[in-house]
């Protein structure tokens, strides 16, 4: 087992997914430092979901080492400390948002405050809306939310601002900047090259399963070259993408 460093709060080593014929993930290796914004790059296809799944207990490796806070992904003592933002979830889609977070709330001994938050995301409008019946911007809202209702110590977040319109993604940085400042560690798949720019530590860029380069913006880009630039010149069109 690879020792965690005081400063990681998640490790991730020689990590191995295949599905069926299907390799996902390839000896993928990456380390999440507590307190910073760790972006996730690469196509569709790359394997920045299934990493995510694997980070939380939802997929298990067939090889490789994973340490979430020290500890196993998906155990209960990792779990609650864990926040999870998915792309979608379709368990939700017949519940109110507002019953949705409430009940969430009562998960926890100490959540947040259900009403700061719901204040914070401008979710006072569609409380009383059924899930599916949000626009994807909404219900990218209310899963933020969600993820974050517990008070978790890391949260993994896959393109949280996808389908929101520009406001409400500023919004969305600023809060997860805000989070960060706080202690909380973030990790995020992303295909918006700004928003990698603009809040992360360090960025991973992924192609077909594994890293292809990793460093903060500043170094990727060190050469002049945007980190668009970077990502395409490190990745490559990925099968059925």
């Amino acid at each position: 087992m690879v020792p965690i460093r005081n400063a990681d709060a998640l490790v991730v080593e020689d990590l191995s997914v295949t599905f069926g014929v299907r390799t996902v993930l390839d000896g993928l290796t990456l380390h999440a430092r507590h307190g910073e914004l760790t972006a996730v790059l690469g196509p569709n296809g790359a394997g920045k979901t299934t990493l995510i799944r694997c980070c939380t207990g939802l997929v298990r490796p067939d090889a490789g080492t994973l340490q979430v806070l020290g500890g196993t992904p998906g155990e209960r003592r990792t779990a609650t400390r864990v926040g999870l933002m998915p792309q979608s979830t379709g368990a939700w889609s017949g519940i109110r948002a507002g019953e949705l977070l409430r009940y969430l709330a009562s998960l926890y001994g100490n959540p947040q405050d259900v009403d700061a938050l719901v204040t914070r995301l401008d979710l006072g409008p569609v409380l009383t809306t059924p899930y599916r019946r949000l626009s994807g911007g909404q219900q990218q809202a209310v899963n933020l939310a969600a993820a974050l209702v517990g008070r978790p110590e890391l949260v993994f977040l896959d393109e949280p601002t996808a389908g929101m319109d520009p406001h409400a993604r500023r919004a969305t940085w600023r809060l997860l900047e805000e989070l960060r400042t706080a202690g909380v560690t973030l990790v995020l798949t992303t295909h918006a090259m700004e928003e990698a720019e603009a809040l992360a530590d360090r960025v991973f860029i992924l192609d077909h399963g594994h890293v292809t380069v990793a460093g903060t913006v500043a170094e990727l880009t060190r050469t002049g070259e945007s980190l668009e630039s970077v990502f395409l010149s490190h990745t490559s069109v990925q099968a059925g993408s």
